[in-house]
């Protein structure tokens, strides 16, 4: 990585920047290319040879083919791009994130009704302090200083 950055300590979260998306930019581009309906028509016939066209690395062709947009996003794809994929199988965008948090669509959408997954465990490492060196460290003096202002 050119940076040190410090937003990659997010648990269970891939961050889309600059790196993955050169990483992902043939991936991406495969999946721009299913707005067509001749190449979703050729991406259905026979996948592996669609996938063959593009200089995408072996790991990137095994995710799509598995349909694993978890890996395909570990590997440089933009969810955005990948639902593309999810719109050629005939899924929604909502049966594809359930499919990603491993729920099922109905529980997928009963959980964002009732306004989404918790943050508990989703939060940078350090949070109270140093992995987000724009924030002073609170100790529990500091928080309980806080609430009094």
């Amino acid at each position: 990585m050119a940076l040190d950055k410090p937003y990659q300590d997010v648990p269970g979260t891939i961050i889309f920047d600059a790196d993955q998306s050169r990483r992902g930019y043939w991936l991406n581009q495969f999946c721009t290319s299913l707005m067509k309906a001749e190449n979703r028509a050729r991406f259905k016939a026979d996948e592996r040879a669609y996938l063959d066209e593009w200089p995408m690395t072996e790991e990137q062709k095994q995710a799509v083919l598995a349909r694993d947009l978890n890996w395909c996003m570990r590997t440089g794809g933009n969810i955005y791009f990948l639902a593309r994929i999810g719109a050629t199988d005939g899924k929604s965008f909502q049966q594809m994130a359930g499919s990603m948090t491993g729920m099922t669509e109905e529980e997928y959408r009963n959980m964002m009704i009732k306004g989404g997954r918790s943050v508990e465990g989703n939060r940078f490492l350090g949070e109270d302090g140093d992995a987000q060196p724009h924030r002073q460290p609170q100790g529990a003096a500091g928080r309980a200083a806080n609430k009094e202002r």
